[in-house]
């Protein structure tokens, strides 16, 4: 399962003229690869060529049909263009375009997205890991990233989702978004988002959570919680 990102920005981004040296140009007209440098390419006018790089960070694509053929390299195949441009590093950004890894490796649900220079953090969706060759979030097993610490997330409260003992419902199948009472307050509860991810949460002013039917009921219905609006209102009195 694959999270495809938000769109890239490339037509932001301006490549830059360098040296067209011997370069002769295939057709009189159009954009052609360098050959071995993956972001140089040249742009033919007249059979008269200019070079340019494309922004750092970018790879020329010369199958694509668009007049910006500067790309993100996880969609473009260099083939035996390997060579690249020095880089123009920032924090977080090895290079000033691009989807780029959390510097520390045991980080595997963060991930950064440069654009010139400025560096966006952005969080996959819960369980799933960054994956820098592909530019998406992903399953686990297919990153295969390692030393990814375990995700341990809690509540504004708190609350940590049990994952030992993943809740099933009638069928036997597990609850995607289970549901947890709260320990000391009727009206509370929590529901873990993915099993993984903890809310909390709370039921209208009359009513108590309950765990049997995980709603919101009447206090009656919910065995122990019959009294709590009647002990609330003693304990502010």
């Amino acid at each position: 399962m694959k999270l495809f990102l938000c769109a890239i920005a490339v037509t932001l981004c301006v490549a830059t003229t360098v040296s067209a040296a011997n370069f002769e140009c295939p057709k009189p007209n159009g954009q052609f690869a360098d050959e071995v440098q993956c972001d140089k390419f040249y742009v033919c006018d007249d059979g008269v060529a200019k070079a340019k790089l494309c922004p750092d960070g970018l790879v020329f694509d010369p199958l694509n049909r668009k007049f910006n053929k500067c790309d993100q390299p996880f969609n473009v195949d260099c083939e035996d263009r390997t060579e690249l441009q020095e880089p123009k590093s920032s924090k977080y950004c090895p290079r000033k375009n691009g989807f780029f890894a959390h510097p520390d490796p045991a980080v595997c649900n963060i991930f950064y997205n440069c654009i010139e220079g400025d560096a966006l953090e952005t969080k996959c969706t819960v369980g799933l890991h960054f994956d820098e060759y592909s530019g998406t979030c992903v399953w686990p097993d297919t990153a295969k990233r390692e030393g990814c610490n375990p995700e341990q997330r809690t509540s504004e409260t708190g609350f940590v989702c049990p994952k030992d003992q993943p809740k099933t419902d009638d069928r036997g199948q597990v609850v995607t978004h289970p549901k947890y009472p709260h320990p000391t307050d009727c009206q509370k509860f929590y529901v873990c988002l993915n099993g993984e991810d903890p809310r909390d949460l709370g039921c209208q002013l009359g009513e108590v959570y309950n765990d049997a039917t995980e709603m919101c009921d009447a206090p009656e219905n919910v065995p122990g919680c019959e009294d709590w609006y009647k002990d609330v209102d003693d304990k502010k009195d």
